[in-house]
């Protein structure tokens, strides 16, 4: 059984892994300047520590994909990969609330807290962080499926050795 699902595990893990580089790139690269009302408007998202987290989360997530292709199933690290896994999808989805509470409020704005909307003067800023925004979506999805998928298939192989 682990044989068939090896296959299976290491392409969800190389598209994840895809999914949350190119997330964290389009992020890093986000930046736009722009004139408004003779006052230069800068949007780079160093400016906010939501999207620095999420640039740090999806980087970190990338990185340990790629380990983890590198494990072997019989391997002693084996047995803790199904446990980093839960806690990087963890770190995945705290870094995607976080990025889309704060890209939400450059959107729509805060009439209560008095912050206008930025979205309207930096467009081409926001439109590649909302990209981001979708790829790290696909990647989160894409790495709690892994995390389903691993559950699924040790329950499976604990379920037939002991019977």
């Amino acid at each position: 059984m682990a044989k068939i699902a090896r296959p299976y595990t290491l392409l969800l893990r190389i598209l994840a892994m895809a999914a949350a580089i190119s997330a964290a790139v389009v992020m890093a690269t986000g930046r736009q300047t722009t004139t408004f009302f003779n006052l230069t408007l800068k949007a780079e998202f160093s400016q906010t520590p939501s999207f620095i987290f999420f640039v740090i989360a999806y980087a970190i997530a990338s990185l340990y994909s790629l380990l983890a292709l590198f494990i072997q199933p019989t391997s002693l690290f084996s047995r803790w990969v199904g446990v980093f896994d839960v806690i990087i999808s963890m770190l995945m989805t705290a870094a995607m609330g976080a990025a889309v509470a704060i890209a939400q409020v450059g959107k729509k704005g805060n009439k209560h807290a008095g912050w206008l909307p930025i979205c309207e003067e930096v467009s081409k800023y926001c439109n590649q962080i909302m990209g981001a925004l979708i790829s790290g979506t696909v990647g989160l999805l894409l790495h709690n499926i892994i995390v389903f998928h691993t559950i699924i298939t040790r329950s499976i192989l604990f379920f037939h050795e002991n019977n």
